[in-house]
C-alpha cells in the first residue's frame, strides 16, 4: 500500500511534509513489534494512527484493543488491564481477563499513558519488558503477545523530571516516538480537509453547501483550531447541518469558532505573528479584529465568575451565607479599548493583551499569607494563574481530597476535574 492509498482509507488528511513524514513512519514501523509512542495535541489523529498502524501490521487479523488510561478510576485500572480471580475482592462475582489479555496476539493501544498511576507503570514495564503479568487476586503468572502502541498530549520527559512517570516505562516506551502536528502547524492542508469533510456531510445529511467567501476561508486558515481536526470536523458539521444552502460568510463562520483560552493563549483569536515572516509589530487593530477582541473578553465570562466563587470561598472561608450576601460589591473595571494592545510574548508570537498597572502590596485587603507571596512584586495575574493558585492551596489544604475541594472553592466536583484537567494538575 502506498502513502496515498494508506492516508485516503484512514483518514489521514493532507499533503504537507509533516503529516507526509507521519504517514512514513507509520509504513515503517507496521510491519514490526517495536513499541510506538504516539504525541500529540488533543484532537490530532493519534487514534487513527493508531488503527492504521494495526490494520498493515501482521497482526491486523487479531484484535485492536484500546484503553483510555486517563478514563478509568484509579481504584480499578489494575483489574481492568490485567484482569482478576473470583472474589479477589468485592463485586469480583467471577474470574475476568483483563484488557492485555483480550489484545493476546494483537495490538493494545493504551491513551493517555501520562494519566496511568505510579503502582500501575511498574506492572506496565513488566509486561512490555517479558509479557507477564498477574491478575488481581491471583499468584499465577499469565502471559500475552501483545503490540504495545501508546498516546500521550502531554510531554513525558517533563512528567518524569516531575516526578509522574517512571524514568524507566519511558525509556521502554519512547522506542519510536511518532509526533503528530497540530493542525495550526499545517495551514495549508485546512482547506483541503475542510472541503472534504463538508462533502461527506453534505451527502450524509442531504444537504447543499452553497461554499463560503474568501473572508471566511483566511478565517479558517488564520484560527489556531485549539481542538485539531476533531475541531474542524465538528465546524464542518454544523456548518452542513444548521446553514444549509447558505453562503457562509465570516460573520456566520465566526459564530462556530469557540476555542477557549488555555494558560494565557489567545486560542479563540486568529493566528497573526505566524504570518508575519519579517515579525514586525502591528500599528493598529480595527473592524473585524476589533469584534474579535470584543468576543474574547465576553467569553472570558464563565472563568471570571469561577474564579470569583473561589476567590469568595478562600477569602472568606470563615463568614456564613448571610454574612457574605452583606459584603461590599465589588468595585467595577472598565477596559478602555485604548489599553487593548498587540505583544510579543516569550515565543515570539504576537497576542493580545489588555494594560494593566502595577500590582502593589497596598492593594491587598487579605492578610492571608500564601496570597501575600503569590501577588507580591508581581502585575495583576492573568485569571489562569489566579485560578491555578488557588486549585492548588485548596488542594494542599485538604490533603488532596477533592470533593472537599470543590466544596471549599464554591464549584461542583464537575468543574474543579475540569479545571485539574486544563491546568494539567492530575
Amino acid at each position: 500500500m502506498d502513502r496515498e492509498a494508506l492516508q485516503e482509507r484512514f483518514g489521514l488528511l493532507g499533503d504537507t511534509p509533516a503529516i507526509k513524514h507521519v504517514v512514513d513512519k507509520i509504513m515503517q514501523v507496521a510491519k514490526t513489534d517495536i513499541t510506538v509512542l504516539l504525541q500529540g495535541e488533543s484532537g490530532v489523529g493519534k487514534d487513527v494512527t493508531a488503527r492504521a498502524i494495526h490494520s498493515i501490521s501482521d497482526r491486523k487479523r487479531n484484535d485492536l484493543v484500546i484503553v483510555n488510561c486517563g478514563a478509568i478510576p484509579e481504584g480499578i485500572i489494575e483489574s481492568e488491564l490485567f484482569g482478576h480471580e473470583k472474589g479477589s475482592f468485592t463485586g469480583a462475582h467471577e474470574a475476568r481477563k483483563g484488557y492485555f489479555e483480550k489484545a493476546d496476539g494483537g495490538t493494545i493501544f493504551l491513551d493517555e499513558i501520562a494519566d496511568t498511576p505510579k503502582n500501575i507503570q511498574v506492572k506496565l514495564l513488566r509486561v512490555l519488558e517479558n509479557g507477564e503479568f498477574f491478575r488481581v487476586g491471583s499468584s499465577k503468572m499469565y502471559t500475552s503477545d501483545v503490540r504495545v502502541i501508546a498516546a500521550t498530549n502531554k510531554d513525558l520527559w517533563t512528567e518524569v523530571q516531575n516526578g509522574n512517570f517512571r524514568e524507566d516505562l519511558y525509556y521502554r516506551l519512547d522506542t519510536v516516538k511518532i509526533k503528530l502536528p497540530p493542525l495550526r502547524e499545517r495551514q495549508d492542508d485546512i482547506i483541503p480537509i475542510f472541503k472534504k469533510f463538508v462533502s461527506e456531510f453534505s451527502a450524509k445529511y442531504d444537504s447543499v453547501f452553497r461554499g463560503f467567501s474568501d473572508e471566511a476561508k483566511e478565517l479558517l486558515v488564520s484560527y489556531r483550531w485549539p481542538g485539531n481536526v476533531r475541531e474542524l470536523k465538528n465546524v464542518a458539521e454544523q456548518l452542513v447541518v444548521l446553514e444549509k444552502s447558505q453562503f457562509v460568510d465570516a460573520e456566520k463562520l465566526q459564530k462556530y469558532l469557540k476555542g477557549r483560552q488555555h494558560h494565557g493563549s489567545t486560542d479563540n483569536l486568529p493566528i497573526v505573528a505566524e504570518q508575519q515572516a519579517d515579525n514586525q509589530n502591528f500599528e493598529s487593530s480595527t473592524g473585524s479584529d476589533s469584534a474579535l477582541i470584543y468576543r474574547a473578553l465576553v467569553e472570558m465570562r464563565t472563568d471570571i465568575t469561577d474564579l470569583k466563587k473561589m476567590l469568595a470561598k478562600f477569602l472568606y472561608s470563615s463568614f456564613s451565607s448571610k454574612e457574605m450576601k452583606a459584603l461590599p460589591e465589588a468595585m467595577p473595571r472598565n477596559i478602555d479599548p485604548n489599553n487593548i494592545s498587540v505583544f510579543i510574548n516569550d515565543d515570539g508570537d504576537q497576542e493580545l493583551g489588555v494594560t494593566t498597572p502595577e500590582f502593589s502590596d497596598s492593594d491587598l485587603d487579605s492578610d492571608d499569607e500564601n496570597l501575600n507571596q503569590f501577588f507580591e512584586g508581581k502585575e495583576i495575574p492573568s485569571i489562569e494563574e489566579a485560578e491555578k493558585f488557588l486549585i492548588m492551596q485548596a488542594l494542599k489544604k485538604f490533603e488532596g481530597n477533592r470533593r472537599k475541594a470543590s466544596e471549599a472553592l464554591g464549584v461542583s466536583e464537575r468543574t474543579l476535574y475540569r479545571k485539574l484537567d486544563q491546568y494539567e494538575l492530575q
